[in-house]
C-alpha cells in the first residue's frame, strides 16, 4: 500500500473547506461513494458498539422538506449526497449481547470467550443515566463525521458539516424514534461551486504554539 507523502495530506486538508455552495450538477461516483460508505463503516467507536446508523438522501423531494428544518442552507439541497448521522436511543443489555454475537461471529470464536468483555462493557453502561447514556452515544457521531469528512478530502470530495437543523423535525420526518434513532449531526457531501467564494478564503486556524504543548 503506497503511503501518502506529509506534504500531501496537509495539502489535503489546506484544500478542504466547509463548502458553502455546491454545484448541483455534480454527483459523485457510485466507486467514490461505495468508498465512503465502507470507509463510515470502519469509523471507530467506544467499544467498538457503533451506536449509529447512517441515511443518505439524494432524493429531491426528501431534501427540500429537510431544508426549512436547516436554516434554509442550501448545501442540504444543492450537494450530491446528504448525510444524516443518527445515533443509537437504545443502547442497552440487548443491544450489547446483539454487538458482542456479532463480534463472536467475525471472529471465530465463542460468545462465552467474549463474557468478561461483555460484562465490562454492560457494567459501564448501566452505570450511566438514560441522559448520560444518550449524550455518550451522540458523542460516537462526531468520530463518524471525522472520519467521512478526512476520506472526501482524500478523494477531493466536498464536505459541509452541518449541525444547524432542528433534530425533532428530522426524526419525525425520517420516522427516527420508531427505529430508536436520533438525528444527531449531518454532513453534505459532493462537488464546490465555482462561485463559492469561501473555497479561496485563507483558512483561519490559530498558529501552533498557541494549541500546543508537548510535554
Amino acid at each position: 500500500m503506497a503511503k501518502i507523502t506529509n506534504s500531501e495530506l496537509v495539502d489535503t486538508f489546506n484544500w478542504r473547506y466547509a463548502t458553502k455552495a455546491f454545484d448541483p450538477s455534480k454527483t459523485i461516483s457510485d466507486e467514490d461513494w461505495s468508498t465512503l460508505k465502507e470507509a463510515l463503516r470502519l469509523t471507530p467507536s467506544s467499544f467498538g458498539l457503533q451506536p449509529w446508523h447512517f441515511f443518505a438522501i439524494t432524493g429531491k423531494e426528501l431534501r427540500e422538506q429537510l431544508l426549512p428544518h436547516t436554516w434554509g442552507q442550501t448545501q442540504v439541497t444543492d450537494c450530491s449526497h446528504y448525510l444524516v448521522i443518527s445515533t443509537c436511543t437504545n443502547v442497552d443489555e440487548a443491544y450489547i449481547a446483539k454487538f458482542i454475537a456479532s463480534t463472536a461471529e467475525i471472529r471465530g470464536v465463542s460468545v462465552e470467550s467474549l463474557e468478561g468483555y461483555q460484562g465490562f462493557i454492560t457494567d459501564f453502561v448501566n452505570k450511566l443515566s438514560v441522559e448520560e447514556r444518550l449524550s455518550w452515544s451522540s458523542r460516537q457521531a462526531y468520530l463518524a463525521l471525522q472520519r467521512v469528512m478526512d476520506t472526501a478530502a482524500l478523494l477531493e470530495i466536498d464536505a459541509c458539516p452541518i449541525e444547524g437543523f432542528l433534530p425533532d423535525q428530522y426524526n419525525q420526518i425520517l420516522q427516527l424514534p420508531e427505529k430508536n434513532l436520533n438525528a444527531t449531526v449531518c454532513c453534505a457531501l459532493g462537488y464546490r461551486s465555482s462561485e463559492d467564494k469561501y473555497a479561496v478564503a485563507a483558512k483561519s486556524r490559530f498558529p501552533l504554539e498557541q494549541i500546543f504543548t508537548e510535554l
